[in-house]
């Protein structure tokens, strides 16, 4: 029988580890706007890129379709993503934000700028710019 690696050899439980403990902060900012971290990301990117397809932006996010559409139901039963029928296939759908959604996005801004400061001065601003350089190229490798 093989030894199970120590906790600090396991790269996956350090970024998940890591990664709750930022999601905690985010998600502290965001609860006045009965919004989530995870749906903060998703207002933000439909701004960047509208008009997307669950498949555009499921793989833009890195998600599994199932989880992101999952993950779209509150928003659109809140009004806050509109989801309209592609013009070149009748079958894909396509989702942009709302006006009531672009307002809500335009405030979660502000909580997460607020969120945003508050990581980068415990964890530092420079260590968090090269943090999130290196996590982003973790994808590109």
């Amino acid at each position: 029988m093989t030894k199970a690696p120590s906790y600090d050899e396991c790269n996956c439980f350090a970024l998940r580890q890591a990664a709750r403990y930022v999601t905690q902060i985010y998600e502290r900012h965001m609860a006045s706007l009965n919004l989530s971290a995870a749906q903060f990301t998703i207002l933000a990117k439909l701004s960047r890129l509208p008009g997307s397809t669950i498949l555009q932006l499921a793989e833009s996010m890195v998600m599994d379709r199932t989880t992101l559409v999952r993950a779209l139901k509150p928003l659109q039963r809140e009004g806050l993503i509109v989801t309209e029928t592609s013009e070149t296939d009748a079958r894909t759908f396509v989702f942009s934000l709302s006006d009531s959604g672009l307002s809500k996005l335009e405030l979660a801004y502000v909580a997460w700028k607020a969120a945003q400061n508050e990581f980068e001065k415990s964890f530092g601003r420079d260590r968090a710019k090269a943090l999130r350089g290196e996590l982003f190229s973790v994808r590109a490798a």
